[in-house]
């Protein structure tokens, strides 16, 4: 995620302020955790040396603007590629706030949603909402710019990421919105009944696949990240039409711990149930 001045506290609204004064800890009363990690993923946290210290989230409903596109040419619909990512920016760097607030080192379970309303087709809500975490042993987690990390690794994932010496430093992402060009009579003519790959699909798909996949790693680079773990694609539409798509590339940038770290051999287990 492309990074601001860090947030502050205060720009979050009332009641967002007063749920989490009541999750911190102080001399006047025991703190209480939300959570949206499963048993497992709770324990396994825990395990890794860190405890949740809250469910945070960020939200941002936007107006996605409108752009006309050329029926027989392929090309990236930039200012719906740009309102698609700004509004995720948001909702993300609002959920990294909280985190902020609540003194948190990072955020595992990243989810990002993107839902429409009633309210009119060119809007849409944008959510971030992830388990805030800090750890125990006081050590450095945060990022290179002194926020909490953020991950969309389950908490078995994270277990498993800090075992094997690496540690994530921010979820990264990417993104695409392309116009697929329609094929003209003459081309649909010269296809009727023949097995032929349709050139102009293929490169625009291919095109804003690489374009996403190529912004995602950018962020990771500038988080100045190893790699990137557990990255996938995803493809929506969102009422556009047939022939423009979003491509979405998200994914986990991390860093190694030691380069002397050691990765510890798997533990065979055998199941007795059925």
């Amino acid at each position: 995620m492309s990074q601001q001045n860090p947030p502050q506290g205060n720009d979050l609204p009332v009641h967002a302020r007063e749920r989490l004064s009541a999750m911190r800890n102080d001399s006047t009363h025991q703190g209480l955790f939300t959570s949206d990690l499963s048993v497992n993923e709770f324990l396994l946290v825990r395990e890794a040396g860190f405890d949740p210290v809250g469910l945070v989230v960020g939200s941002s409903i936007y107006h996605i603007g409108y752009q006309m596109a050329n029926w027989g040419q392929n090309q990236e619909m930039d200012v719906l590629t740009q309102a698609m990512y700004h509004a995720r920016e948001l909702a993300m760097t609002r959920m990294e706030e909280e985190a902020n607030a609540l003194g948190a080192d990072g955020i595992v379970g990243v989810r990002l949603e993107v839902t429409r309303h009633e309210w009119g087709e060119s809007l849409a809500e944008f959510v971030a909402i992830g388990t805030a975490i800090r750890s125990r042993s006081g050590q450095h987690f945060r990022n290179a710019h002194n926020m909490p990390f953020t991950s969309d690794l389950s908490g078995q994932d994270f277990w498993t990421l800090l075992r094997a010496g690496y540690r994530p430093v921010g979820m990264v992402m990417g993104n695409c919105v392309y116009h697929v060009s329609r094929q003209g009579l003459g081309q649909w003519f010269n296809r009727v009944g023949r097995n032929v790959e349709m050139t102009n699909y293929t490169q625009a798909l291919y095109d804003a696949r690489e374009l996403s996949m190529e912004r995602m790693q950018a962020e990771a680079t500038s988080l100045r990240a190893q790699g990137v773990v557990g990255a996938k694609i995803v493809e929506g539409s969102h009422g556009w039409g047939s022939h423009v798509i979003e491509f979405f590339a998200v994914g986990t940038a991390v860093i190694s711990v030691s380069d002397d770290h050691e990765i510890q051999p798997p533990t065979m287990s055998l199941l007795l149930n059925d």
